[in-house]
């Protein structure tokens, strides 16, 4: 497949949404406390703000607006420049507005958030896969922060670094960075405003004329494969979906440690498609492609090139 079937497959809509306990107890207790202050304002805050998403060559600017009241949580993220894209968080539901202007996927009780709400709900439990430790005090959107890193302690992950605002705990920069010290990708925050809850029309949802995919269209994807992904990574989605470009419903499965996460996709092969086989990779997407009893599995996120292969490598037809 080439990757530039990667940008036009829909792949993307679900890679966006979308990405520190050695140093003496002390420590390690200090940095989970700034972890778990962080995954609460996430969550919990009203803010809105632009921040930009730097990932391989590309650059994404973003409108993030989010509200937390007695109803629960309202959130709605733009993308302000290259393809029109939107999403509508209402709970644990998401509505995509797809590129074409026409559909709008919704995914009931998703797993995955956005940035600054990048952790998962009990950060404790990334202690079993990456090492915790405070960093130094840096400004960013003219504010101070409390840098905090988690550390991989094997192959199948990247680094995170953390930087937390030290007056309201919200996350307003992390960054991805690889086994050589390189930056895979980075969110930031440029314009931020904590506390004002954004207005009731901030979250309207425009659905005339539009067509729902929702996930009660999707048919579970368990039964059909075997997939065995490298430690930590669990199975938090599963479908199987109809993308833009695809000519057969496709097998989408999603694992994440609760920070990294990895999708795989199966679908049948097509004799007539021109497809890459092997490692390549998208920007800062890494991708590793196979076949399998007559179907490409290709395995793909911002992760090393180990976690790729190795979850690749153990599909097989049940």
């Amino acid at each position: 497949m080439p990757l530039g079937t990667l940008r036009q497959s829909g792949w993307r809509i679900f890679l966006l949404a979308g990405l520190l306990l050695t140093a003496g107890g002390a420590h390690a207790d200090a940095a989970l406390d700034w972890l778990n202050r962080a995954a609460d304002a996430a969550k919990r805050l009203n803010y809105s703000g632009v921040y930009v998403y730097h990932h391989g060559e590309h650059i994404e600017v973003m409108r993030v607006q989010h509200r937390a009241d007695a109803r629960g949580e309202q959130e709605r993220v733009e993308v302000l420049d290259g393809t029109p894209r939107q999403f509508l968080r209402i709970n644990n539901d998401v509505y995509c507005h797809l590129p074409d202007g026409r559909h709008v996927r919704l995914e009931r009780n998703a797993p995955r958030r956005f940035f600054p709400a990048q952790l998962p709900d009990q950060p404790a439990d990334l202690l079993a896969f990456y090492e915790a430790k405070l960093g130094g005090t840096e400004r960013v959107a003219g504010r101070q922060c409390q840098v905090v890193i988690l550390q991989p302690r094997d192959g199948y992950r990247y680094a995170f670094n953390l930087w937390i605002d030290k007056q309201s705990g919200l996350p307003l920069k992390s960054r991805i960075v690889n086994e050589n010290g390189g930056v895979v990708s980075m969110f930031v925050f440029s314009e931020l405003q904590i506390g004002k809850p954004p207005e009731d029309r901030a979250f309207a949802n425009d659905m005339a004329g539009k067509r729902i995919l929702s996930a009660s269209l999707d048919k579970p994807a368990a039964v059909a494969w075997n997939v065995r992904p490298p430690p930590g990574y669990v199975r938090v989605q599963e479908a199987v979906r109809v993308l833009p470009g695809k000519k057969a419903p496709v097998t989408h499965l999603v694992f994440s440690d609760g920070l990294s996460v990895l999708s795989l996709f199966v679908e049948p092969t097509d004799p007539q498609a021109q497809s890459l086989r092997g490692l390549s990779a998208e920007g800062a997407i890494g991708i590793y492609a196979r076949d399998v009893d007559g179907y490409t599995v290709t395995t793909l996120g911002e992760v090393p090139n180990a976690a790729l292969i190795e979850t690749g490598n153990s599909v097989g037809r049940k």
